[in-house]
């Protein structure tokens, strides 16, 4: 054998060796650079994505306003001068709102050129004047220039989302509000403000009155219910199967079975959802209460398989030392092993719940696709979440709800984003190497 190694080695010429180790050399080069060359990719893919989202969704944050000239009348507002507010509350606005456009452009008449005119604003233009006098009754009586939200079709107007150029399409149809808004704006009369009702408002069938509080709100009670839920008996689960149960075949098959539900589609865990918690205890449909037990049933799988593992990270030295000084099996998996892997663990369920946070399957399977207008107050209120109301937006025909279905994947992004800074964080932060 030795000889024929030798031998093999005297064959080998520098000049076959310098070859060979040139071409290892380049094909290493090119394997780095085929790695370079993927990064680069799928780096440019997500700011491809991300900028086509934020230049889609950025004119959401903001919404142009009409300064117009409203007479607060009192005989309108407040016939018996007591200055109720229940009295002040059931006063005809929208009618004030549509005296001063006619006062605007006193030359408009007609029935449906009315219309056209009144469509310059929201619809809830009413509701903007009354909050307005009903926090500063003093101004009844008086004639005040007020900024009132546009309509939709203002909004498109200003934000260039529909042409406004003499000769196309839209021009000949808009032709009217259009010669109106340019009025305005040569009076000064038109601005862009920063869009509060986006962040303070709940879903609404006009674009510019639809707002994304009402689905955060969801979002966070259905997370609480799936944190609470899910979290101690993911734990306790992963800290039995790791420090106290037998190997044997029984542990085996649960072990191979919460692998296998961490990979099971959601949209399964929803549709036992519908039949377990709707049909069979009769939850309230479309609550967070629902939606937050049916998430935890997702994250179960995940939180344990992150526990067990960051369970298994800490040295068995820690927990031979415990045994020695006396401590039973219990102190040492509360008092040692617990407290050691809980940074882990931490991780773990946060990158869980960011997970739970972009589900919209298991959501849609128990109602909670449903269109609600009011902002829910508790765990048990009519809710949805943040991807379900997208999926409700990106479904709406109105061109509106096209920018505000780009921001509501923003401010998604964000939280998603957030959660899991704040998983490396508690990484790096309690992080311990053996």
């Amino acid at each position: 054998m030795t000889d024929i190694v030798a031998e093999a080695i005297a064959r080998q010429t520098p000049e076959k060796a310098e070859r060979r180790l040139r071409r290892r050399k380049a094909a290493e080069r090119r394997f780095r650079n085929y790695g370079l060359i993927a990064i680069f990719l799928a780096f440019a893919f997500l700011v491809l994505l991300l900028g086509s989202i934020t230049i889609g969704g950025i004119s959401a944050f903001v919404q142009p306003e009409l300064r117009i000239e409203v007479e607060l009348t009192a005989e309108t507002i407040d016939p018996d001068g007591t200055r109720d507010p229940n009295t002040l509350s059931r006063a005809d606005y929208q009618a004030l709102v549509k005296e001063a456009l006619r006062n605007t452009f006193p030359g408009v008449e007609g029935r449906k050129e009315k219309r056209k005119l009144y469509g310059l604003v929201s619809n809830n233009a009413g509701f903007q004047l009354r909050d307005i006098v009903l926090d500063d009754p003093d101004l009844i009586g008086s004639r005040q220039e007020l900024w009132i939200t546009g309509s939709e079709l203002v909004n498109n107007l200003v934000k260039g989302h529909i042409s406004s150029e003499p000769g196309s399409e839209s021009a000949e149809t808009y032709a009217s509000q259009i010669a109106w808004l340019q009025k305005l704006e040569a009076r000064g009369a038109v601005r862009k403000s920063f869009n509060t009702t986006f962040f303070t408002a709940g879903d609404s069938r006009e674009p510019e009155q639809a707002g994304i509080w009402g689905a955060v709100k969801g979002s966070f009670y259905t997370l609480i219910v799936t944190l609470l839920a899910s979290f101690p008996v993911a734990v306790l689960a992963a800290l039995y199967l790791e420090e106290f149960a037998p190997k044997n075949r029984w542990t085996d098959l649960i072990e191979v079975n919460i692998n296998n539900l961490a990979a099971v589609p959601s949209v399964i865990f929803g549709l036992l959802g519908l039949a377990v918690f709707l049909n069979v205890f009769g939850m309230p449909r479309s609550a967070p209460v629902v939606g937050g037990l049916v998430l935890s049933l997702l994250t179960l799988p995940t939180i344990i398989i992150a526990a067990r593992a960051a369970l298994k990270a800490v040295p068995p030295s820690i927990r031979e030392a415990a045994l020695g000084v006396g401590a039973s099996p219990v102190q040492v998996a509360f008092h040692h092993t617990l407290p050691l892997a809980i940074p882990g663990i931490l991780t773990g369920t946060i990158i869980g719940m960011a997970g739970a946070l972009g589900e919209t399957a298991p959501l849609l399977m128990i109602g909670m696709v449903a269109f609600i207008v009011d902002v829910p107050g508790g765990f048990t209120d009519p809710s949805t979440v943040l991807p379900v109301q997208i999926y409700i937006w990106a479904d709406s025909p109105e061109r509106g709800f096209v920018e505000k279905t780009n921001a509501g994947i923003m401010v998604l992004l964000s939280f998603l984003i957030l959660m899991n800074a704040i998983a490396i964080i508690l990484r790096k932060q309690f992080e311990r190497r053996w």
